[in-house]
Parts: C-alpha cells; sequence; structure tokens
C-alpha cells in the first residue's frame, strides 16, 4: 500500500514544510486539487459533502495545480505530486500536455495526473468552453495527452480537436500516469477503458466496495482486467494497520490521508499538522 498525504485550502506557505515532511516520513504521494474560481451566484450542487453546498471553498487559498507542483518539486526529491483532480474538458489539450510533460520532466517524473469533468457548470462559462458533451471531449483529451508524452510527432483527428503533427520537447523519460476521478458509472468506466487508474472522491453517500465492485466489471469488460491499474481511495479504513489489509484485498493500491475536515475552517497549525502526518506514519506508514 502507498500513501498520500492530502492537504488542501490552509495557508498556501504550510504547503512547503508539510510536503518536506511528507516525504521525510515515507508518504509516496503529496495531494494537490484544481479550483479555477468562485462564481458569485450559482445554484449548482457539490456532489461529495453532507449538503451539496460549495460554500467551503469561498475565500479559500486555491494555488494553481501546476505553478504549486512546480514549487513543491523544487523543494522536494522523491515524493511524487497527484492532481486531485484537474478539471480537464476547461482547458486546452495541447497546453495541458506542454504543463504536465514539462512538470513530469523537471520533478523526475513525479507527476500523477487525476483528471476529472467539474461538477459546476460556472467554470465551463467562464473558460468559454461547453458543457455538453465534456465527456466524450475528455475522451479525446487524454488520447491527445498520450500522444504528445510521447515525445515524437503526433497528429489527432477527432470530433472536437483537429492537430496536425507537431512534438513536445522535452518530455518525462517515464509513462506519465492518467487517472480519472468521479463516482458517476460514466467516469468509472472512463477510467475503466481509458486510464491508469482511478480517484475515488469520498464523501458519505456513496460505498466503497460497491464502486470499487462495478469497477472491476468495467475493467473486465473493456478485457483490461490483468493490466496495472491504480486505486486511490478516502476511507477510514487507511487509519489502521487492519484496515489497510482489508483495502489491500479489495485491490486498493494507494490511500489520500487527511486529518482535519476540510469542509470545515482551517483552525490547525503548522505544527498539529506536522504532529499528524509523523505520528500515523510511525503508527501506521512503518507497520504495513
Amino acid at each position: 500500500m502507498r500513501f498520500t498525504y492530502a492537504e488542501a485550502m490552509c495557508d498556501p506557505a504550510q504547503l512547503f514544510p508539510l510536503a518536506k515532511a511528507a516525504e521525510e516520513a515515507g508518504y509516496h504521494a503529496f495531494s494537490v486539487p484544481d479550483s479555477l474560481c468562485y462564481p458569485k451566484h450559482s445554484d449548482t450542487s457539490y456532489p461529495y459533502n453532507d449538503d451539496g453546498t460549495r460554500q467551503f471553498i469561498e475565500g479559500k487559498p486555491f494555488i494553481e495545480p501546476f505553478c504549486l507542483m512546480s514549487a513543491l518539486g523544487a523543494v522536494t526529491e522523491r515524493i511524487r505530486f497527484s492532481t486531485f483532480v484537474i478539471k480537464l474538458p476547461i482547458r486546452q489539450p495541447v497546453l495541458v500536455a506542454k504543463q504536465a510533460t514539462s512538470l513530469a520532466y523537471l520533478t523526475g517524473n513525479r507527476l500523477t495526473l487525476g483528471v476529472g469533468l467539474s461538477p459546476w457548470p460556472e467554470d465551463y462559462l467562464v473558460t468559454g468552453t461547453q458543457w455538453p458533451q465534456r465527456g466524450k471531449r475528455m475522451d479525446e483529451m487524454i488520447a491527445i495527452l498520450r500522444g504528445l508524452c510521447s515525445g515524437d510527432y503526433f497528429e489527432f483527428h477527432g470530433e472536437f480537436y483537429d492537430i496536425p503533427p507537431i512534438k513536445l520537447c522535452p518530455v518525462p523519460t517515464a509513462h506519465l500516469p492518467i487517472l480519472i476521478g468521479g463516482h458517476a458509472d460514466a467516469a468509472l468506466k472512463r477510467a475503466a477503458r481509458l486510464a491508469d487508474g482511478w480517484m475515488h472522491g469520498g464523501g458519505v453517500h456513496e460505498k466503497l466496495d460497491d464502486l470499487l465492485a462495478k469497477l472491476r466489471r468495467y475493467r473486465a469488460e473493456a478485457g483490461r482486467e490483468k493490466q496495472p491499474f491504480e486505486i486511490h481511495v478516502i476511507s477510514l479504513d487507511a487509519y489502521r494497520p487492519d484496515g489497510i489489509r482489508r483495502l489491500e484485498d479489495l485491490g486498493v493500491t494507494d490511500v489520500m490521508i487527511g486529518f482535519r475536515n476540510a469542509y470545515q475552517p482551517d483552525t490547525t497549525t503548522l505544527q498539529q499538522k506536522l504532529d499528524a502526518l509523523r505520528g500515523f506514519a510511525d503508527k501506521v506508514i512503518a507497520k504495513v
């Protein structure tokens, strides 16, 4: 089992010592969220908390993911960075490919690219992108990302994107994993068909065991059940060695660990965060 340290919506200055401490404590990765903006008016619900409101992110600091990972990569040596998750269809695919390959190259292949759709139409409105057919566009974007990561000339002629033969330089020297987040059947099927793995979003309305059973079925239907596949989850089982074993039996490869309710205001100090991540490493990571 591998462990990802998750912290968000805190003072951004805390992220540098936290990333270094997580690396020293034996965490495999550091989670980086994505939030573009906060609209003054919105009636859209959020699918992963109790009441569906998005007010928990109002006024909270979010650094653009590629900027943040570049800065954190400069002060660390081994820990990976996993986006959880970037809203892929509101971005331009060649530009995302350039950002991702540059970051992976500069950090020595320490990027895992978690991608998703975004539940909020406002993200599409303010970036001038279309809300309809966003899933189909993301399918094409994933193909473009994979093609441009090769470093060879690549062209793409799809329903939504038409790209002449181009190549990027530099590109990573190792495979760049692309994982898909989301609980809907469409997200699970997309992960099973196209991705290197799946990211669980947590939440009280979904049963992890049921989601994993669906994912196994969809992977089998896609003929990919024997291929390497990462499964990153949020689970209370991850905080106990015996719970870790249960998750491993379910096929989970990575657990995302946090020590406060991100939907509530952050009242913890940097020292409290450091103590929590180190204490978990001693009590759990070191014993599994």
